[in-house]
């Protein structure tokens, strides 16, 4: 059993090691043993026909719980809320389907920023794609970032940060013009949440503004309740109040007295709902919003990575086994998304849970009798016998003879 160990041990380590041809490796890491695995993957799935029109990317943290390695533990923004400890940054991309293509991993003081550009330069060389659209969230742009991407023809759909570009908050979300309805709104929880889009061209940009007409009530209904409460506080006393971020956003604080800012409570209505996109696309306003909404499929690769498939604690000292151990969960999320695209071919739809505990129940028990040894396989419960149908494995008889 120490010797099953050591080899996967090895094997996971050798997943992570540079290798010698660092011809498309970025600014940031080394080109690994598990990027040609990525590259053979891509090419097994794809076909005459099929071309990556359209890829997802995003990024989270891992952190460790010793330093981290030589290159990956670094100290850096923390989106686990564990900034006292190293960590590394990953990245996800997927293809319009979902399905996973490769990640990457940077030491953990690398910005979101600047990683999009070297990215996408690194996907067009790996996997033999001339365009593509790129969807990103706000975190992962600037102004910088947007230029060179038109630059380099790179077409793309990424999320503005509304309150940080005067640009958006005087120009765009101002703008008068007519919303086209997407979703409307409805009492079933189940259908779509509602959304409206609007289209603003402004200093040679595209924006598109949406617009969740329920958000925007319930946003409306918190900041009341904030300026109510604020009230009441105002007349015991306005020095517990500075120090609440949620609170000093609508106030005005003079040298003799602390009071309400109706100009602050005025300006932060307009983003009452709303979120702006900003897209070089020929995409309509209505394609670009329900594409750029698809981000959710990186937000759950992330949640699976860190509590599904349990990649932390990471304890690892060297950086191929660090490496070699996260890609050893992307390549789980590969057989997940492969397992759920045989099932829903099939016909069925089953809950990952459900699927992980029935599974689970079958086993195989070895027996002797009279000098003979036995596997006996336990029962196929729930839905274990359609998966084994669903993904084309037999499944083994209840009782056979082991030499």
């Amino acid at each position: 059993m120490l010797f099953k160990r050591l080899d996967l041990y090895r094997a996971m380590s050798f997943l992570g090691e540079e290798l010698a041809d660092q011809s498309d490796a970025t600014p940031f890491t080394p080109r690994r043993t598990k990027d040609r695995i990525e590259e053979m993957l891509f090419q097994r799935n794809r076909d005459l026909f099929s071309e990556l029109d359209l890829v997802f990317f995003d990024t989270t943290s891992i952190y460790f719980e010793g330093n981290g390695g030589e290159h990956f533990g670094q100290r850096g923004f923390s989106k686990d809320h564990r900034p006292d400890l190293f960590q590394m940054v990953v990245g996800a991309v997927l293809d319009d389907n979902g399905r996973p293509i490769c990640c990457e991993m940077w030491p953990g003081n690398t910005t979101d920023v600047t990683t999009l550009i070297p990215v996408v330069e690194r996907i067009r060389k790996r996997f033999g794609v001339n365009s593509f659209c790129v969807v990103a969230d706000r975190g992962m742009i600037s102004a910088e970032t947007v230029s060179l991407l038109e630059e380099n023809n790179i077409a793309c759909i990424l999320g503005c940060r509304m309150r940080k570009v005067k640009a958006i908050q005087t120009e765009v979300l101002t703008r008068a013009g007519k919303y086209q309805e997407v979703y409307p709104e409805s009492a079933d929880r189940k259908k779509p949440a509602p959304l409206k889009v609007k289209e603003v061209h402004h200093d040679g940009k595209r924006y598109i503004v949406c617009v969740n007409e329920r958000q925007a009530r319930k946003d409306a209904a918190d900041r009341q309740a904030i300026v109510d409460s604020l009230q009441e506080q105002l007349k015991k006393g306005a020095k517990s109040l500075v120090g609440n971020k949620g609170y000093r956003k609508y106030l005005r604080i003079e040298k003799e007295s602390v009071r309400i800012d109706t100009d602050k409570i005025k300006a932060d209505e307009v983003f009452d709902g709303k979120w702006v996109l900003i897209t070089n696309t020929t995409l309509s306003g209505e394609q670009a919003a329900l594409k750029y909404k698809e981000l959710w499929r990186v937000e759950r690769v992330f949640r699976d990575v860190k509590s599904l498939l349990e990649t932390r604690p990471v304890y690892h000292q060297k950086d191929a086994n660090i490496a070699g151990h996260v890609f050893c969960s992307f390549l789980a999320l590969v057989l997940r998304k492969e397992l759920d695209q045989r099932l829903s071919a099939a016909g069925h739809q089953f809950e990952w849970l459900h699927i992980q505990q029935d599974l689970k129940a079958l086993q195989k028990v070895v027996i002797e009798e009279s000098g003979k040894r036995f596997a006996l396989r336990t029962e196929c419960k729930g839905n274990c016998g359609k998966i084994f149908q669903a993904v084309g494995v037999a499944i083994p008889p209840t009782i056979q003879a082991v030499p």
